[in-house]
């Protein structure tokens, strides 16, 4: 008796934790779609849903992944977003994707998704690519890829492209929310507003103050 108590102890305690991890991610949609309502005034996290009646087939499409980006900057790549602020049918679905443009030689600096893992594929060029791992063993993984190569970037974890070919390239990636978000390592710790005290990154970095000040102002 004692053991079956045990038992039916044992598998309701499963089946919480399984219910309690299941809620904790993204929920399943409950319906067909739920095109963002760009105009709501509801506060949410995500979008309100538009009327369902006044959907149209322009909601779920896109046309500009055809469109080289500009790649004339700083860093000589520019990326084509295709999320749920382009596509509002997006909207609870979980996935996105974007082109990344590349100069000889050009990179997409050190950054990282907070709400999504990325799958990238290169359609033209060869790139230098890599990610690395949470502390402590900061460890870098890097592969050069090829024209259909494809790489995973893991969600959160910082990680970069670098154009190693002799003319542009170009990647198409996906990402695992309608909505992942970027950070860019060296525009949010130099580039915050207001600013991060110099002597902070300068002690962070191991750095002298003046370099700092110069770096915040570059960004």
């Amino acid at each position: 008796m004692a053991n079956q108590f045990v038992l039916v102890w044992s598998l309701l305690l499963t089946a919480l934790t399984v219910c309690c991890l299941t809620s904790a991610s993204d929920p399943s949609p409950l319906q067909d779609f739920c095109v963002a309502d760009s105009n709501s005034q509801v506060k949410m996290n995500g979008f309100a849903c538009k009327n369902p009646t006044t959907v149209r087939a322009n909601d779920f499409s896109f046309s500009g992944l055809h469109i080289p980006g500009n790649t004339a900057n700083a860093v000589g790549s520019a990326v084509t977003s295709a999320t749920v602020t382009q596509i509002p049918g997006l909207n609870t679905l979980g996935i996105s994707m974007v082109r990344v443009d590349y100069a000889p030689w050009g990179i997409n600096p050190p950054h990282t998704h907070p709400r999504g893992t990325e799958i990238l594929t290169v359609i033209k060029g060869t790139l230098e690519v890599g990610f690395v791992t949470s502390n402590p063993d900061n460890r870098l993984i890097s592969k050069i890829l090829r024209k259909g190569d494809v790489f995973v970037f893991p969600i959160g974890l910082i990680h970069f492209q670098r154009n190693v070919g002799h003319g542009n390239a170009v990647a198409i990636a996906a990402l695992s929310s309608q909505n992942p978000g970027v950070i860019t390592v060296a525009n949010s710790v130099f580039g915050s507003k207001p600013d991060i005290s110099a002597d902070i990154l300068a002690k962070a970095f191991q750095l002298d103050e003046s370099i700092v000040r110069k770096l915040q102002w570059t960004f």
